[in-house]
């Protein structure tokens, strides 16, 4: 099992901050009907219940972005990924298809207002510190090109920065090669909710991920 740490520095602005972290064994493929069907069902469900305006109000995303400028970064210029994901849905265009794994996290996702940190286990080295962006540090954010991470709540490993509420990396991005999954629901207001949505993800992941060997911990 990954260790995993939050910094002194990001617990104390934001105080309230709890990871629901699930490490699986899975079997990366092209999602099944039964999978596209949950997703089609949510976001049909999102459609006709949220408009954009209301987004910025749901419970997880409001706690994000007053974490987002309690760090010293714009929650505007830097969208959190769920809030990113659920403007696409409202707007009536969907999610991309990637994989069941990625997949499977977008659901729990719009599901939740949760961002989630979606790894390939094996491509990460050494223990994992979730701390403060610095100065002038970057890396090329999944679909999005050069990210400045500078003040972003920011995953690292012994090789350095890859993973933000924002956008992941494509170092530790799941591909067809990944046989285990590491996978971070952040949460900036406490653990309430982090319980039914890891729930969520379990389930998602034996249905539909073929997963095995799933261990799940909180970080807090």
């Amino acid at each position: 099992m990954v260790k995993i740490s939050i910094s002194e520095k990001l617990k104390l602005l934001c105080p309230n901050l709890q990871l629901g972290c699930i490490e699986a064994d899975v079997i990366v493929a092209e999602s099944v009907e039964n999978l596209t069907s949950e997703i089609n069902s949510q976001i049909t469900l999102i459609s006709q219940s949220l408009v954009i305006d209301d987004i910025s109000k749901i419970l997880a995303i409001a706690a994000s972005r007053k974490a987002y400028k309690s760090c010293g970064k714009d929650p505007a210029r830097y969208r959190l990924s769920a809030e990113a994901l659920l403007r696409r849905v409202v707007s009536g265009k969907g999610l991309y298809q990637i994989n069941n794994v990625v997949d499977q996290l977008n659901l729990v996702s719009i599901s939740t207002g949760f961002s989630i940190g979606g790894y390939d286990a094996g491509q990460i080295q050494g223990d994992i510190s979730f701390g403060i962006g610095l100065p002038d540090e970057a890396y090329s954010g999944i679909g999005r090109g050069a990210l400045n991470i500078e003040n972003l709540p920011v995953f690292r490993d012994e090789l350095g920065p890859f993973g933000t509420p924002t956008s992941d990396s494509p170092r530790t991005e799941v591909s067809s090669n990944t046989s285990r999954f590491l996978m971070i629901l952040i949460s900036f207001d406490g653990g309430e909710e982090l319980k039914p949505a890891t729930v969520m993800a379990v389930r998602l992941l034996k249905d539909y991920c073929s997963a095995t060997n799933v261990i799940k911990f909180n970080i807090e």
